[in-house]
């Protein structure tokens, strides 16, 4: 690792680090993550995720059964509606279980924090299974099927930001983009699975017995999966940055009141919170338009059978699992602002023709359709969970992810399946989701424009981190190279200066 080949804003790190510091680095300036750790904390933080987007995904791609079940009373388009008003539910709460866990996470560490929301997330996706239906006991099903989703949303609020926080802190600088797009990959393994599930139901299972027993199956799979999420994640050791924090003893944090961490991101980190919510709304805005509505939309809009309609959507899932990992190594490269940049304008130009060819007859335009749309997502997925914790220090990273991240996704991300479904009922017009999907392209490409650009870079308030003892030895070494030269421009200005003479 030479100072000639190094990205313009690693270089540029390294001498503010350099420069305030006044040396180089030493051995123990630069964390080497063992790869038996790294390989625990992405495979446990990965499945977690899988298991937590699994529940989610399965509550979309049944919305129309469980409008049946809790809402008989209401007309097809109310029941879909009805339904998606209890998705979006779990998303109002979102904010809360990030307010609530984010500074926790900041406080008691990552690891522990990761434990109980997946506890929470399996204890409510399991209820959900076991509700019983409106025919049994009246108003108290839909209200009881609410108050499950809200337990979803609540430990979701600290699902997300936690676990890329963990996976961001644990990930060399890298290789950073390409080890945290192992936890959207779970993400959507999650998603897959459980569009895989509903699918095969629909084959294997009448419509009445979908709708009397067989939409309960996916939700009762949470209590095994949960257990097994939960003993990985017990057997996680906390972050490396996280430990430094501790071991270096800044705890000004860890015993700071909650809400006067909160108000410390909220007036020294705005402008980070409002470029990270600005790209959360541009992938979750996709990411259920395409994983939560797109099913919906075929059967309730364009009137094709649920089986069609979810295989549809699960090539798309599966292509995103194919594609995420290469992206995110891309994003390494080339940088994650590119990355971001061209999806994002893609986006505007391909929204609409996406659209009408999944509106199109026939077999091909369909799939051709979801897979444009599913490759603009797993652009916006891939570098996410690199990018948005790099944009906050150490110390408040979980809290202020837990905010930006949960808040954008309540007001936008969650809405977006109610929001479509109510104005393609108002409109009758069958395009209003590309146009969506156009409007938070144009917002995307506009926050790209303010992001720094964290590829390779090491995390704020962290050390540089490394995958091996080889890497060290190089940074060590480039930075002495870096230190020397900028011994010399200070040297060569102070020369200047003296040239110069008095005034």
């Amino acid at each position: 690792m030479s100072e000639a080949v190094l990205p313009r804003q690693v270089r540029d790190e390294l001498v503010r680090r350099l420069r305030r510091t006044n040396r180089a680095f030493r051995s123990g300036d630069v964390q080497v993550v063992e790869r038996p750790l790294l390989r625990r904390a992405v495979g446990a933080s990965a499945l977690g995720n899988c298991m937590e987007w699994f529940d989610f995904g399965v509550y979309s791609y049944l919305a129309a059964t469980i409008g049946k079940v809790f809402f008989p009373g209401a007309s097809p388009g109310a029941q879909v509606i009805s339904s998606f008003a209890t998705f979006a539910a779990a998303f109002v709460v979102r904010p809360l279980g990030g307010l609530f866990f984010g500074p926790l996470g900041d406080r008691v560490g990552r690891q522990k924090v990761l434990a109980t929301t997946m506890i929470m997330m399996a204890f409510g996706t399991f209820a959900i299974g076991v509700i019983p239906s409106y025919a049994a006991i009246g108003i108290a099903a839909p209200v009881l099927l609410l108050v499950a989703r809200m337990v979803q949303g609540f430990s979701t609020g600290g699902e997300y930001g936690g676990a890329t926080t963990f996976v961001a802190e644990y990930s060399p600088d890298r290789r950073r983009g390409f080890l945290s797009s192992w936890l959207d990959f779970g993400t959507f393994v999650g998603y897959a699975l459980g569009s895989a599930l509903v699918t095969v139901l629909n084959v294997l299972l009448t419509d009445q017995q979908m709708l009397t027993w067989g939409w309960r199956l996916p939700f009762l799979i949470a209590g095994p999966l949960g257990v097994i999420g939960l003993y990985m994640r017990l057997k996680l050791e906390e972050s490396p940055a996280f430990q430094q924090q501790l071991d270096d003893h800044e705890k000004s944090v860890a015993q700071e009141s909650a809400r006067s961490e909160l108000r410390t991101v909220v007036t020294r980190h705005w402008r980070a919170l409002l470029i990270c919510m600005g790209l959360v709304l541009l992938y979750n805005v996709t990411n259920y338009m395409v994983t939560g509505y797109l099913p919906t939309y075929q059967t309730e809009t364009l009137h094709r059978s649920s089986g069609s309609a979810d295989l549809l959507v699960l090539i798309g899932m599966v292509w995103i699992v194919v594609l995420i990992t290469f992206v995110g190594r891309l994003s390494d490269r080339i940088g994650r602002r590119p990355v971001y940049g061209v999806s994002a304008a893609a986006m505007i130009l391909l929204a609409v023709p996406s659209f009408q060819l999944i509106r199109a007859h026939g077999t091909w335009p369909p799939v051709l359709g979801v897979l444009l749309l599913a490759t603009l997502l797993a652009c916006f997925a891939a570098p996410s969970a690199a990018t948005l914790p790099a944009l906050f220090p150490t110390a408040v990273r979980y809290a202020a992810m837990g905010i930006g991240f949960n808040i954008a996704v309540a007001a936008f991300g969650g809405t977006t399946p109610l929001v479509t479904a109510a104005l393609v009922n108002a409109t009758g017009d069958e395009l209003v989701p590309a146009y969506y999907l156009m409007l938070a392209g144009a917002i995307g490409l506009l926050t790209v424009r303010f992001l720094p650009e964290s590829a390779q870079v090491p995390l704020r308030g962290s050390r540089p981190m490394v995958g091996s003892r080889a890497e060290q030895r190089r940074l060590v070494s480039t930075s002495k190279e870096l230190y020397t030269a900028c011994l010399r421009d200070r040297a060569g200005a102070g020369v200047r200066t003296s040239e110069a003479g008095p005034d």
